[in-house]
C-alpha cells in the first residue's frame, strides 16, 4: 500500500485515530511530532508547522505501533488498519 500525501490520507488517519480514542492536536512549538498519554488520555501532537507529509508519516507511524480494538472499526477502518500496517514507510 502506497499511502499518498494528499488531505484526504491526512483525514482518514485522524479519523481512524479518533475512532479508536485519541485525540490528535496540532501545537506550535519546536519540537518534533510525536503521542504521549496524559492521566489515561491518549493525545497525540503534532508540530502545527509540519507539512502534510510529514503529519502522514508521524501519524501513520503510531499507528504501525498501537495495539487497536478492532471492535471499535468498521471493515473499511479495518481494512485501511491493516494495509497501513504491512506499510514499510520511507523516511
Amino acid at each position: 500500500m502506497n499511502l499518498s500525501y494528499t488531505q484526504h490520507t491526512l483525514d482518514k488517519l485522524e479519523n481512524l485515530l479518533k475512532v479508536m480514542g485519541y485525540k490528535v492536536r496540532y501545537e506550535k512549538g519546536n519540537f518534533k511530532t510525536g503521542s504521549c498519554t496524559l492521566d489515561s488520555s491518549k493525545i497525540i501532537v503534532i508540530n502545527k508547522f509540519s507539512n502534510t507529509e510529514s503529519r502522514i508519516n508521524a501519524l501513520a507511524e503510531l499507528l504501525q505501533t498501537i495495539q487497536a480494538d478492532e471492535s471499535l472499526l468498521d471493515e473499511k477502518q479495518k481494512l485501511f488498519l491493516y494495509n497501513l500496517k504491512q506499510t514499510t514507510l520511507e523516511l
